[in-house]
């Protein structure tokens, strides 16, 4: 029997390499969007995993914060939590430059996914 958390990773995983995917083929906006997803999971499996349970939440910034997450793991979160509205959502602000920004969101979730296993 698997642990709710090793789910929750799991599906973490899959949405980076969804990201990915959508990025080689220049769906920015659904790159971004899994980006965000991946780390919003990784941090609630996480969550899962040190308290049982998670807010349900979409901001990274809090999640990360309850998780105690070093600064650097908060400021990946910081930069990429808008994503999740303002891919999602046309009637927000949105990027000035996604193009510009799509790598260091890869960038941002990939170190979150890496900080979160190592403490798994």
């Amino acid at each position: 029997m698997t642990n709710e958390y090793t789910e929750w990773i799991a599906k973490a995983e899959r949405d980076f390499r969804a990201g990915k995917y959508n990025v080689a083929g220049k769906l920015l906006e659904e790159g971004a969007f899994f980006f965000q997803q991946s780390a919003e999971k990784a941090l609630k499996a996480l969550a899962i995993k040190n308290f049982g349970k998670f807010p349900k939440i979409h901001d990274l910034v809090s999640l990360a914060v309850d998780l105690k997450a070093p600064e650097e793991i908060k400021s990946y979160a910081r930069f990429l939590s808008p994503a999740y509205q303002y891919t999602r959502y046309p009637d927000v602000i949105k990027t000035e430059d996604l193009e510009g920004e799509i790598e260091e969101l890869e960038n941002s979730a990939q170190e979150i996914l890496k900080w979160v296993k190592k403490n798994l």
